[in-house]
C-alpha cells in the first residue's frame, strides 16, 4: 500500500470535508419564492423546510380559494427552484472529486 493509497485517503478526508461544509451551508440557506408580484411569499430552509408563508390581505379572496392555492404553488415552486440554483451540481466534479478511483 504505497502512496496512491495515502493518496486516495487524504482525497477522501478533502472530499468528507467538502460534504460536511456544503451540508452546513444548506442547513443555513434560506430562499424566499413569491407569486402574483409579491401576493404570496414562502421561505424555505435549504433543505426545503417551509419556514414562513407570507400572503397579503388584498390577496385573500373568499370566492376565489382555488387562486390563493394556485399562488402558494407557484411560490412554494419559484422557492424550491431558487434551492436547485444554489446547490452545487448533483455529481461530485463540484468538489474536484471527479478523478477518485472508487466509487461513491
Amino acid at each position: 500500500m504505497g502512496s496512491g493509497y495515502s493518496k486516495m485517503k487524504k482525497q477522501a478526508k478533502q472530499f468528507q470535508e467538502q460534504l460536511a461544509k456544503m451540508q452546513e451551508d444548506m442547513q443555513n440557506l434560506e430562499v424566499v419564492g413569491s407569486a402574483g408580484n409579491g401576493l404570496v411569499e414562502v421561505t424555505l430552509s435549504g433543505e426545503k423546510m417551509v419556514k414562513k408563508i407570507s400572503i397579503k390581505p388584498e390577496c385573500v379572496d373568499p370566492e376565489d380559494v382555488e387562486g390563493l392555492q394556485d399562488l402558494l404553488l407557484v411560490a412554494f415552486n419559484d422557492a424550491s427552484k431558487k434551492i436547485e440554483e444554489n446547490t452545487p451540481g448533483s455529481g461530485l466534479e463540484g468538489l474536484g472529486m471527479g478523478n477518485l478511483p472508487f466509487g461513491l
